[in-house]
């Protein structure tokens, strides 16, 4: 399975590279008033307005780092049985420039269930330590203002 790699702090973490649409440098978002702290913003994707959620903020309460290597991720949130519309996010994170090809049954259980994240999957360890998978299709459940986002859509 092909990973794309980046970083929350010190810690890594991996989004599976079939869900990646397409990886843009840190854009000037749009800011979105009264949103949670979360949402970096929005960004026009070919008329298609696209939601940001900062992964670094999500995960562990900071902004992410406006560094060379930060970007913004786009990831296609359909699963089957939606329309045939794609449900775009943005994911901005730190340091996401490197890919890494595993054998999904390398995949492991953390034991550890978390209901304030379930978009936290399971953990591949290599010879650096640890990369727990982000679940994409989780995000849009993890809290209650990613619900509202896609019908900002419209």
């Amino acid at each position: 399975m092909l990973l794309l790699l980046f970083y929350v702090g010190d810690n890594r973490y991996a989004l599976k590279s079939r869900q990646v649409v397409q990886i843009f440098p840190n854009l000037i978002l749009e800011k979105v008033h009264h949103a949670p702290e979360h949402i970096s913003g929005l960004f026009n994707y070919g008329g298609q307005i696209v939601p940001v959620l900062d992964l670094s903020h999500l995960i562990q309460g900071k902004a992410s780092l406006n560094i060379l290597s930060t970007r913004i991720i786009l990831v296609n949130n359909q699963t089957s049985g939606q329309s045939s519309t794609p449900q775009l996010l943005g994911l901005q994170a730190e340091r996401a420039t490197t890919t890494l090809d595993l054998p999904e049954a390398d995949l492991k259980d953390g034991g550890i269930k978390l209901d304030a994240a379930p978009y936290l999957g399971k953990i591949f360890t290599d010879k650096q330590g640890m990369i727990q998978l982000i679940r994409v299709e989780c995000l849009f459940s993890a809290t209650e203002s990613i619900a509202l986002l896609p019908e900002v859509h419209e």
